[in-house]
């Protein structure tokens, strides 16, 4: 009889804790699955803000070619525009010397049939012929020729500036687009430095301080001392330590990294182009080992970034908008060449 007893149901109590017991569980799980992630620690931020910085210059130095570009466009463009106003008003005072013979003629026996042609809407086709210029006289063949010359010249240089202004258009949308790339770049770096504490942004710039040996102190460049226009382009930026770096900024307050070094130069009475991309064909192309105090030096692959060597394997740079202008190692960028300018 026993085998036939109906199992034993659990208490109410007990199953009132089970159920209690499994929803926790369950809350948990899903606690965790929500839960935000983890806040990055300072070398984490760090590590990821100056890749950032990194790809802001990168966009900035395109920025600041494609500027330099766009302003020579314009000057070429307003000086073509002022070619094809002169050239016009040239066109119609010989247009206007045409005419002259053609009322003369006119009134001492009518006009000829090839110079009336001339004179009316469309007159090319028919003057390409030479049997036409055949029949007119000498001074009218010239007056003609002058004619048919301004025309071309004048089609031609429509033609150059249409083309120009058509590469005007894109290189502002480029401009646009860089510009934008590298301010949403550092906008997102300065959110990652936003979520330190104050403590470890503290922590980090004395990090940054102390690898770059300190904003004032000087280089000792051992046995090698500046000279030339180079080292006064090196004493020009070692007045400069501190300032800020600012993208597309060239002084005398701020610089961006080719900002710098242009302006530095100019100090020493040499004019160099204004990015990384040119000024790596301000000079001569040298190894490491060749350095000297002031000479342009170059990192990455893509050659974004320059400095100006300041001896003992060091470079003084603008390096980011955390660490302004400041020396630092070489070691700490992948150096590609040298450039001593000429």
């Amino acid at each position: 009889m026993a085998s036939h007893r109906r199992p034993k149901q659990p208490t109410r109590t007990r199953v009132t804790v089970l159920t209690v017991t499994a929803a926790a569980a369950v809350a948990l799980t899903g606690q965790a699955a929500n839960a935000a992630p983890a806040k990055p620690s300072k070398d984490e931020v760090k590590s990821k803000v100056d890749a950032l910085y990194e790809e802001a210059e990168q966009a900035t130095e395109k920025f600041s070619k494609a500027k330099e570009h766009q302003d020579k466009l314009e000057k070429e463009i307003g000086q073509l525009q002022d070619q094809v106003a002169r050239g016009q008003e040239d066109l119609n005072n010989l247009r206007g010397t045409l005419g002259s013979m053609a009322s003369a003629q006119y009134r001492t026996g009518g006009i000829d049939q090839s110079l009336a042609l001339f004179l009316s809407a469309d007159p090319d086709n028919y003057l390409d012929k030479a049997s036409t210029l055949e029949q007119l006289s000498g001074k009218q063949v010239e007056a003609v020729q002058k004619i048919q010359a301004k025309q071309r010249s004048l089609a031609q240089q429509r033609q150059e500036a249409a083309g120009k202004l058509t590469d005007l258009e894109a290189t502002r949308k480029e401009l646009g687009e860089k510009k934008k790339a590298s301010t949403d770049k550092l906008a997102e770096a300065q959110a990652l430095l936003n979520t330190l504490t104050a403590q470890e942004r503290t922590q980090l710039k004395d990090e940054d301080s102390r690898a770059s040996r300190g904003q004032n102190d000087r280089v000792d460049l051992g046995d090698v001392k500046p000279s030339g226009r180079a080292g006064a382009a090196l004493a020009a930026a070692q007045t400069k330590l501190g300032s800020a770096y600012v993208p597309s900024a060239t002084g005398p307050n701020s610089f961006d990294c080719s900002g710098l070094t242009q302006w530095a130069y100019k100090q020493a009475n040499v004019s160099i182009s204004r990015t990384t991309f040119t000024q790596i064909n301000d000079g001569t192309r040298i190894g490491k080992s060749q350095l000297q105090p002031g000479d342009l030096v170059f990192f990455y692959d893509d050659l974004h970034h320059v400095g100006l060597y300041a001896g003992n394997n060091t470079v003084l740079h603008a390096s980011n908008p955390r660490g302004g202008v400041k020396y630092e190692s070489m070691n700490n960028m992948p150096f590609q060449f040298g450039v001593r300018v000429g």
